[in-house]
């Protein structure tokens, strides 16, 4: 199954600080968002991260990637990125 994406959320991607093999990985492994609005689906994964992000060393990153299925492809709408440290269910 193919992954689109549009130029405005790529954009969105890189000021997040999020890259594609996210977004598939969080696809693939992540659990179900439980704000996904009806029509939608989310997906939650964290990452080991342990880098600086905007002057700041953050231990793990999680990514959140909103998106639908149109046909074969599945269409991302969005992504978020949070830094700090996670539990597993996004709890900080």
């Amino acid at each position: 199954m193919g992954i689109e994406t549009h130029p405005h959320l790529e954009a969105r991607m890189r000021e997040r600080g999020v890259s594609l093999e996210e977004i598939e990985k969080t696809l693939e492994n992540g659990w179900l968002a439980k704000d996904a609005k009806p029509g939608t689906y989310g997906k939650v994964y964290i990452f080991p991260y342990n880098r600086d992000w905007c002057g700041k060393v953050f231990e793990e990153k999680e990514v959140t990637v909103y998106y639908k299925f149109i046909g074969e492809k599945i269409i991302v709408l969005t992504v978020k990125a949070r830094y700090g440290k996670f539990s597993k269910g996004g709890k900080k």
